[in-house]
């Protein structure tokens, strides 16, 4: 069994021109990727097992990340099947100078676990020990829903 937050995984990637629009700020396919490939690296923290996306339940894009903002993303496993993997991703706008945070992405995304052959393999059951954890869960579990 693997707990809520031992999933819990926060990484930035600083927007540069190379990642922008015509707008000067992130590409949406390019927040995407980042969210994508956190999400997986939650997955597999979770499982232990390799994982590829299996279903982007839906993308919300709320405001744009600026050219020398960061995206500062945040993913977590909140629920489980027998080879499903149920995470949430946010996504905030970050000016590293004066440490301003504010939501621009939230996603679910839901990934597989794979075994050495690329077929479904099981994964643990989650569990949720902290007070921290049940709110997440609850927070994931409310959103998925909107």
């Amino acid at each position: 069994m693997t707990d809520l937050m031992e999933t819990l995984i926060e990484n930035r990637e600083m927007v540069q021109p190379n990642h922008a629009n015509m707008l000067e700020s992130a590409h949406g396919g390019n927040v995407m990727k980042w969210m994508d490939e956190v999400g997986a690296m939650s997955a597999m923290r979770f499982s232990g097992e390799t994982c590829v996306t299996a279903r982007v339940n839906q993308m919300n894009f709320e405001r744009p990340i600026s050219v020398g903002d960061t995206a500062y993303i945040t993913a977590y496993v909140y629920d489980a099947g027998e080879s499903s993997v149920r995470v949430r991703l946010v996504t905030e706008r970050e000016d590293l100078r004066t440490r301003e945070r504010e939501k621009t992405t939230e996603s679910y995304f839901v990934y597989v676990a794979i075994d050495e052959n690329n077929d479904p393999t099981s994964v643990p059951e989650l569990t949720v020990s902290t007070d921290e954890g049940d709110r997440l869960r609850k927070k994931a579990l409310d959103g998925e829903r909107d």
